[in-house]
């Protein structure tokens, strides 16, 4: 993704920046919203005035914002299909501008009922793509391939041991601190919304963040990052994801195999081994039970394709 900085070629009035600041520090403050979905709203804010400075021949004022109407909102949504973006980015865009127009309302600086009227682009129902109990497993065996720096290929075994032992999203593994890593039989994990729960951790899990930490040259501690970078800065889901690329071209696997495919994967083997819903639901940190039920249309799929093949 990029850089929420890159984004803001274009010249804003001073009300429209006041709003901005203020908005991602109620993100932070209040929402307690992780800083790779702060980053992910103000990136989609600002391609959305980008948009809108086209459309309106000027840098929009918060007054321009507050009196677009419905047409211009669908105009910005051909403009994104034109362009070919994605019907997933493009709803999380969305949500990211109804957020910003009820912070505006909720912090007084007027309403504009139009933005909440738009709905949603109809999303394909895709099934998630995990990786097989044995693909998972060679990942893990070769998580330190092409790595000049032993304690990088220990960093990246912790990683997606974490992601495929706990079924943790990327960006809830890469914001955890180093006085958060797993230190007996369970964990607390802040997800969505930022709403925590426990996940169990099995020793090797344990015993692969144990490992990276010892060597690792910036010896993290307190509330510094767990995860780190070569530089020793906090982890980027960008790197991590670049990491899964090599793994995934060293064993010949498909482009689906991402440190996400980790946690589809953790969902899937659980409720093959007999796992139910629920529970997995409760792990996963799924608001709600359809999200989670996904999973029994991969579980049909394999096992069809056992009795076929």
């Amino acid at each position: 993704m990029a850089d929420s900085n890159s984004l803001t070629a274009i010249t804003l009035p001073q009300d429209v920046r006041d709003a901005i600041a203020d908005w991602r520090g109620w993100l932070a403050n209040e929402r307690r919203a992780s800083n790779h979905t702060t980053e992910n709203y103000l990136a989609d804010l600002y391609a959305f005035l980008g948009f809108v400075q086209g459309h309106l021949g000027a840098p929009p004022t918060l007054h321009d914002l507050l009196r677009l109407n419905p047409r211009d909102f669908r105009s910005w949504l051909a403009r994104r299909s034109m362009d070919g973006m994605a019907k997933t980015s493009t709803a999380r865009a969305l949500s990211s501008l109804r957020n910003f127009y009820r912070f505006l309302e909720r912090s007084g600086r007027g309403q504009n009922a139009a933005v909440q009227s738009i709905r949603n682009p109809r999303l394909p129902q895709s099934t998630p793509k995990p990786l097989s109990p044995d693909d998972a497993m060679a990942v893990l065996d070769n998580a330190d391939a092409w790595q000049d720096e032993p304690w990088l290929g220990k960093r990246n075994l912790a990683l997606f041991t974490l992601l495929y032992g706990c079924g943790l999203r990327i960006s809830e593994a890469l914001d955890l601190n180093a006085n958060q890593r797993p230190t007996g039989d369970s964990m607390v994990i802040t997800g969505k919304g930022n709403k925590q729960r426990l996940v169990p951790v099995l020793p090797i899990i344990r015993d692969a963040i144990d490992d990276y930490i010892r060597t690792c040259p910036f010896a993290p501690d307190g509330d510094d990052p767990l995860f780190l970078g070569a530089r020793g800065k906090r982890l980027v889901a960008q790197v991590a994801q670049r990491e899964m690329r090599k793994v995934r071209n060293l064993l010949n696997l498909p482009d689906s195999a991402t440190p996400h495919a980790l946690r589809h994967s953790f969902a899937t083997h659980l409720l093959a081994g007999g796992g139910d819903l629920r529970t997995i639901q409760d792990l996963l940190g799924h608001a709600s039970l359809s999200t989670t039920q996904r999973y029994t249309a991969v579980d049909t799929e394999q096992l069809m394709a056992v009795y076929n093949g």
